[in-house]
């Protein structure tokens, strides 16, 4: 095994060595070599995905994408279920899986059918600012269908419409349901009954003046029948 000069960094060494060098995920990857300062921003929603839904015991990731961020959450819960339309990042996460991190993952389209089983919470980070407005209600109808009537949680987070004049040319082309602070929280209220709304300024989240946010955060619970 190879040394290093400060023995307490020896087991970096060998953990390396014995379990290898994790690979990033397709869509981290990018953003690593452009912008790393967007991995900052997303880790940072998924913490608070990760602390809102601590001691739950099945939860569903709705549009996981690569699912690198997906473990900060697994960090807080008891079992997670990834699910994602595009069956390549769903072979993306399946070849980066560990023995230590179990995680099911699951090609599914959410607009077309819900997912079956049951879950005490959902969550879909960066997924509604995609879906069609004429597809959204089947979207979230789909998405809450397997929760807890009673207490389900679902979370759901996308960039505001208001900072979209600084989105770059990839994000915007994708962007076409963004939302308003207010006009996001009235749309959630369709489906339950509390809907306690964040917003986020880089990698801080906190409850200021959702117009100049740069991302929301919808916290809901109480579904409605």
């Amino acid at each position: 095994m190879r040394k290093t000069k400060e023995p307490q960094y020896d087991a970096l060494v060998q953990f390396a060595e014995s379990s290898g060098v994790s690979r990033l995920g397709i869509m981290v990857n990018e953003a690593w070599n452009n912008d790393p300062r967007r991995l900052a921003f997303t880790l940072s929603r998924y913490k608070f995905v990760s602390k809102m839904l601590s001691g739950k015991n099945n939860v569903l990731e709705i549009g996981c994408a690569d699912a690198f961020a997906t473990r900060i959450v697994q960090q807080e819960v008891k079992s997670l279920t990834a699910i994602d339309f595009d069956p390549l990042f769903i072979k993306d996460v399946r070849s980066r899986k560990s023995k230590d991190w179990p995680i099911k993952t699951m090609v599914h389209d959410v607009v077309k059918h819900f997912v079956p089983g049951h879950y005490d919470a959902a969550y879909c980070m960066d997924v509604l600012e995609h879906i069609l407005i004429e597809n959204e209600d089947a979207f979230i109808r789909h998405s809450i269908k397997s929760l807890d009537k009673a207490t389900g949680v679902f979370i759901v987070g996308m960039p505001s419409l208001e900072s979209q004049r600084y989105a770059s040319p990839m994000s915007k082309e994708g962007h076409v349901n963004c939302k308003s602070g207010e006009y996001f929280r009235k749309c959630m209220l369709k489906y339950f009954h509390n809907v306690f709304m964040f917003s986020m300024s880089d990698e801080v989240v906190h409850t200021g003046y959702m117009p100049m946010a740069h991302y929301l955060i919808a916290v809901c619970v109480g579904k409605k029948t």
